[in-house]
């Protein structure tokens, strides 16, 4: 009994080795694969600062004599609300090629910080899991975002303030100018998996 005791130790310090072993190589090949998810910015939508629509707008010329009294309101007041839509574009590339299976990931979390002009500026989150497939196909993550374009950018002047709302959101809205710093997170079967790195994600390419 003493020598059967003896030689089960070390096998069963084997199991337990190869099963950890085994585990451990689980979790890496599925944080590698949630690494693989991809984000890009879309479109902005639906601007509106201090309560105007700017979308239909392309020129600081088109607005209209009531539109520039109330907003020259708002600037002296010290407060130019803006409110608009940003399209975050997520990609999941595990599609059961290349090796890697098939996954479907869930975004548990999604914190950001929006920059414009590579000035950081408010922060948030999603308010609710989103799951994104396994087929290569573009799965979108709407925020809304409400920030004041004077409290971050008041030192440039009214007419500058105006000319960055027209650019983020009038008729040639150019998004190249917003980025998001971010941290995903993933769940996973061993729990949510949190990114250890911020990413920045902006709209010329997937990252």
């Amino acid at each position: 009994m003493k020598k059967s005791k003896v030689l089960l130790i070390p096998a069963l310090s084997v199991m337990l080795l190869l099963q950890g072993c085994a585990v451990m190589n689980e979790i890496a090949g599925t944080f590698a694969s949630l690494k693989r998810l991809q984000f890009r910015l879309g479109a902005i939508s639906d601007f509106t600062l201090a309560g105007i629509r700017v979308s239909r707008i392309s020129s600081l010329e088109s607005f209209t004599v009531a539109d520039g009294l109330r907003l020259l309101a708002a600037f002296r007041n010290r407060s130019l609300p803006a409110r608009f839509l940003l399209q975050v574009e997520a990609r999941n590339p595990n599609d059961g090629t290349g090796g890697s299976p098939r996954t479907v990931s869930t975004l548990t979390r999604f914190d950001w910080r929006l920059l414009i002009d590579d000035r950081p500026t408010i922060s948030g989150g999603i308010d609710a899991p989103l799951e994104i497939p396994g087929t290569g196909d573009v799965s979108f993550i709407p925020l809304g975002i409400e920030l004041d374009l004077y409290e971050f950018f008041g030192h440039k002047g009214y007419e500058d303030i105006l000319r960055l709302a027209l650019a983020l959101g009038g008729q040639d809205n150019d998004i190249t100018r917003v980025a998001l710093d971010a941290q995903p997170g993933v769940s996973t079967p061993f729990g949510e998996i949190t990114y250890p790195d911020r990413i920045i994600i902006i709209s010329r390419e997937f990252r």
